[in-house]
């Protein structure tokens, strides 16, 4: 495989996929107007995607390891490009919400497949430049969106934002050209595995978003039985092998945090330019938009940084400012604009290192045979993450009504910091004890 070639083109439909998120970002305010519903609704016509993306991230993670990634990639796209096509005509919620959850099971291949791609076919030496020019288009989208999205709303509608992901069909036909021809080998994939899968991360989150203790119980059966499911079956869906590595799961855990400080800041920051400053979904995305400049920007200097000192140091260097920004945005939200968009320029690039780091270090620490389970794995956790702080951030703000808009979103912030240090402390953790065992191998050889 030419990853000069292939990573690239990749990296362009990842980032009309990710896009996705952020567009309608922006144009959840003229959502919750134009269809009379609440912000923590409204903040559901993000969640269901991303939670929707992170399943079908890691079923086609799993897949990849028996399946060609070409009927992978068809299938995947032909669902979303087909999904976005039915969203052009959404005129209620229900229908734009069902369009969203179609979305979402198509668009997890982008981010899955990606990294598996990355690690499969990309030697260790040059892995660290592929995956972070995978997580700068992400990183780009994410701060790009909002200008698409804002622009498309104000001119088009937010239905014209369906528009943008029916790009992932021409975007087919050159993938599949370029792709390396595999192998399918005879598996039995297990259904029940990725059914519960569903169902656990389901449960939560409306047990989360609904403040139910009837969701909750029927979420601790899910996974009661999960559990169940794990210990007396062979090649399940979750592999058994990747949560019984101490490694991962603190790996697993970071992952969960930094999205959830990505996407609930993604959430948030439109809102706050909305809500506090009156500024138009166009001026929305031009005021985020150049953080995401300088972190596609930055994308060539970052992945070579990583090949060449390794992925802790941008992970410290990464969760610190991201703590940081966080810190500013609790403190200094109400001052002017610029905080958002300083912060911002800040804040992208430090996502984009992080992330990328993150997951450099998890193809490191597994096995090649477990590499698709647990590279998707961890993109489910991921996406999890933010589609329950998207989720959380829609409650906190609709249970704040009567505090003051600016106090509000201040609130918030001030948990985002608290996600953000916890982030950092395992962090930490994780480092001690790789080093703990680095000592302990050496003392061994001699």
């Amino acid at each position: 495989m030419n990853d000069k070639i292939v990573m690239p083109v990749w990296t362009i439909g990842l980032f009309i996929v990710v896009m996705n998120t952020t567009m309608f970002n922006v144009s959840i305010p003229s959502i919750i107007q134009d269809l009379s519903i609440t912000a923590d609704l409204g903040s559901w016509v993000i969640s269901s995607y991303s939670i929707g993306y992170a399943l079908s991230t890691v079923i086609y993670s799993r897949l990849s390891d028996v399946v060609q990634i070409r009927k992978l990639l068809t299938v995947g796209l032909v669902v979303l490009g087909l999904s976005s096509i039915f969203g052009l005509f959404a005129r209620e919620f229900h229908t734009l919400l069902a369009a969203r959850i179609l979305q979402s099971a198509g668009a997890g291949v982008m981010a899955g497949l990606g990294l598996v791609l990355a690690s499969r076919y990309i030697p260790i030496e040059r892995r660290g430049s592929a995956i972070a020019m995978i997580s700068a288009g992400s990183a780009m989208a994410f701060g790009l969106g909002p200008i698409v999205g804002g622009l498309i709303s104000e001119y088009f509608g937010w239905n014209g934002l369906f528009a943008i992901t029916c790009l992932v069909l021409v975007i087919l036909p050159i993938l599949l050209r370029l792709l390396p021809k595999e192998q399918s080998v005879p598996f039995r994939f297990d259904m029940l595995g990725a059914l519960l899968t569903v169902v656990n991360a389901a449960t939560l989150l409306l047990a989360v978003t609904q403040i139910s203790g009837v969701w909750l119980a029927i979420s601790a059966i899910s996974f009661a039985l999960h559990i169940w499911h794990l210990r007396r079956s062979s090649d399940t869906f979750i592999n058994p092998l990747l949560l019984a590595n101490p490694a991962f799961r603190k790996l697993v855990v970071i992952g969960f945090c930094i999205l959830v400080l990505n996407l609930g800041n993604l959430f948030l920051m439109p809102l706050v330019l909305a809500k506090v400053f009156n500024q138009s979904a166009m001026t929305i995305g031009l005021t985020i938009a150049p953080g995401a400049i300088l972190s596609a920007f930055l994308t060539r200097f970052v992945g070579r940084w990583i090949d060449q000192f390794g992925n802790m140091r941008f992970l410290l260097i990464g969760h610190g400012i991201l703590s940081l920004v966080m810190i500013a945005f609790s403190t200094l939200l109400g001052a002017s604009p610029l905080v958002i968009m300083i912060g911002y320029l800040c804040f992208s690039p430090a996502f984009s290192a992080t992330i990328a780091s993150l997951n450099n270090e998890t193809s490191r620490i597994l096995p090649k045979h477990l590499i698709g389970s647990g590279m998707g794995l961890m993109q489910l956790i991921q996406f999890f993450g933010g589609s329950m702080s998207v989720a959380i951030c829609g409650i906190l703000l609709e249970i704040q009504r009567n505090t003051s808009l600016l106090h509000s979103y201040k609130h918030v912030y001030g948990l985002l910091v608290v996600v953000g240090l916890c982030s950092l402390g395992i962090l930490l953790w994780y480092r001690l004890s790789g080093m703990r065992v680095g000592i302990e191998d050496r003392a061994a050889a001699k």
